[in-house]
C-alpha cells in the first residue's frame, strides 16, 4: 500500500488545498457509497492523503480528517438506505424458495454479527462498497449500523489518513493501524462462527 500511496503523493500534492480536501473526500465518498466505484484505491488514497499533509503545511490535517470522516459515514450511510429503500423491494420481488432462504440467511447473520462485518469490512477493498447496501436490503438495526458505520469511518478513513500523517517520523503508527484492523477482522470472524454453531445446536 505504500508504494501506490507514494505515487498518489505525487499526483495529490501539486492539488491546491481545497481541490486536495474535495478530490479525497469525493474518492472516499464515491468508494463507499456507490457500488459501481467499488474499483476505487481507498485505501492508498487515504494513507497518500496523510502523506501530503504531512508535507504540505498549507494542508490542514484536522480539515482533512474531518473532510474524510464525513465522506466515509455518509457513503456507507447512502449505500444502507439504497440497500433498504431499493435492494429490499427488489429482492421480496423474487418469491422463489431459494431467494427466500437467502433473505432468511443474511437477516440471521446481520442480526447476530453484523456489528463487527460493517466496522471490519472497512478493511478491505470491495467489500466495504457491498456491506452497507446488503446490510441495509438484509434489514440490519438501523442504530446498530449507524454506531457500527460511525466508528469504521473513524478507525479505517481517520485512522489510515493520521497513519500516513506521522508514518515518516512514527513507524509504530502504522504497525498499530494494521493491529487494529486485524483486531476487528478477527472479532468479526470469531463472532460470526460462535453464531453459526450456535445456530447448529
Amino acid at each position: 500500500m505504500i508504494e501506490l500511496a507514494a505515487s498518489f503523493d505525487a499526483q495529490l500534492s501539486s492539488l491546491a488545498p481545497y481541490l486536495f480536501y474535495l478530490i479525497v473526500g469525493a474518492i472516499i465518498f464515491f468508494e463507499t457509497g456507490v457500488l459501481f466505484a467499488f474499483f476505487l484505491p481507498g485505501d492508498s488514497i487515504l494513507f497518500s492523503a496523510g502523506l501530503v499533509a504531512a508535507a504540505n503545511k498549507d494542508v490542514n490535517i484536522l480539515i482533512l480528517v474531518t473532510v474524510i470522516f464525513i465522506a466515509a459515514f455518509f457513503g456507507d450511510q447512502i449505500g444502507f438506505v439504497l440497500g433498504r429503500l431499493v435492494g429490499r423491494p427488489y429482492l421480496e420481488r423474487h418469491n422463489s424458495p431459494r431467494m427466500q432462504s437467502m433473505i432468511a440467511r443474511s437477516e440471521r447473520f446481520y442480526e447476530k454479527t453484523g456489528w463487527w462485518a460493517v466496522v471490519a469490512a472497512r478493511f478491505f477493498p470491495w467489500l466495504r462498497t457491498f456491506v452497507p447496501p446488503i446490510a441495509g436490503a438484509s434489514k440490519m438495526n438501523y442504530y446498530k449500523f449507524l454506531s457500527a458505520n460511525a466508528l469504521g469511518a473513524l478507525l479505517w478513513g481517520v485512522g489510515i489518513t493520521l497513519a500516513g500523517y506521522y508514518a515518516a517520523t512514527l513507524p509504530w503508527v502504522k504497525t498499530w493501524s494494521y493491529a487494529i484492523a486485524a483486531f476487528f477482522i478477527s472479532a468479526s470472524l470469531v463472532s460470526a462462527l460462535v453464531n453459526h454453531r450456535r445456530h447448529r445446536r
